[in-house]
């Protein structure tokens, strides 16, 4: 990695798309077609490598799935400052293939800061939206230069959910007092052990709505043709329904972009991969669980034990 180091070692991959698509288009035309379409094949490919030369331009595709963490911003952040010092802005072009539902309002704002980071520099970026981009999916979607959806995906939810057990009153059945200490007046608003007085639960009320106002105001600033107070109320649209909306500009899936754009435009799409420890290259089931499942198990428990009062407060839409 570049900037930051990992728990688990990664590597970044960089795939030419023309070449492995061409490659499988001679496979298939040895197969089935005649010597002559062969030849037309062959001539073809070898038109669109030279326009490709004389057009020069690139094109970037990154993937983004999302789940509640946005645990994959730490591979995103890595794969946008190789991008930032490679491409070249105002020529290349960058596509990013997002699905999330949402999740954490911190993890998710860095998320969009990433992608931030690609519209400053002057890069043209298309948000390729398939099955969903809700809640902190949308935020990140909103940044793009243009949106594209398939027309069953689900996009919107711009909301703000917030949801928690309250077990005082089982404590107090069985006789067990639960004691908190703070230190300033808004420390803890609302809590899963102590009883909740109305002026917490305002307080934590105003929290809501001044994190909904933030995220409001974050999407009016990157999409301004988009009614916000029209579709700022929680719901989600499906794709044919979200371009009607303006919350998409056209529907399109990431495939049909992408195999529009190769003959005319080198295509590379940036992977980055766990690398195989030395007891998944041997094959040890047991070693490979060690390595592996149990490190995984171990750090989810410490992070949630440290972060359920930030995890309270989500862009999510609980529906997905």
């Amino acid at each position: 990695m570049l900037f930051h180091t990992s728990k688990l070692p990664a590597e970044i991959r960089v795939h030419h798309l023309n070449a492995r698509i061409n490659e499988q288009r001679k496979k298939i035309a040895q197969s089935t077609a005649s010597k002559f379409e062969l030849l037309q094949l062959t001539q073809q490919l070898a038109k669109e490598a030279r326009l490709r030369k004389k057009l020069n331009q690139k094109i970037y595709v990154l993937d983004f799935k999302g789940d509640t963490a946005a645990s994959a911003v730490e591979n995103l952040r890595e794969e946008i400052t190789l991008v930032l010092a490679t491409a070249k802005a105002g020529r290349d072009k960058i596509i990013v293939r997002l699905e999330s539902p949402g999740g954490m309002v911190h993890s998710y704002g860095l998320a969009a800061a990433q992608l931030v980071r690609l519209r400053d520099a002057g890069f043209y970026l298309s948000i390729c939206v398939d099955k969903v981009a809700a809640s902190g999916g949308y935020m990140m979607a909103c940044i793009g230069s243009e949106i594209l959806s398939a027309p069953f995906a689900i996009l919107g939810s711009i909301g703000v959910v917030a949801q928690l057990p309250n077990f005082n009153r089982l404590l107090k059945e069985n006789k067990i007092d639960f004691e908190l200490y703070t230190a300033g007046q808004y420390k803890r608003t609302v809590t899963m052990f102590g009883e909740n007085t109305p002026e917490g639960k305002e307080k934590f009320e105003e929290e809501l709505q001044q994190t909904h106002l933030l995220f409001k105001n974050f999407v009016e600033k990157y999409r301004p043709q988009l009614n916000v107070e029209q579709v700022a109320t929680g719901e989600h649209w499906y794709g044919k329904d979200a371009k009607e909306l303006n919350l998409v500009d056209r529907l399109q899936t990431s495939d049909e972009l992408l195999l529009s754009l190769i003959p005319k435009h080198d295509v590379y799409m940036i992977e980055t991969r766990k690398k195989p420890t030395l007891g998944e290259k041997l094959g040890l089931q047991a070693v490979q669980i060690a390595d592996h499942i149990i490190p995984v198990v171990v750090d989810k428990l410490v992070e949630r034990l440290s972060k359920t009062s930030l995890s309270l407060i989500q862009l999510r839409d609980p529906k997905l």
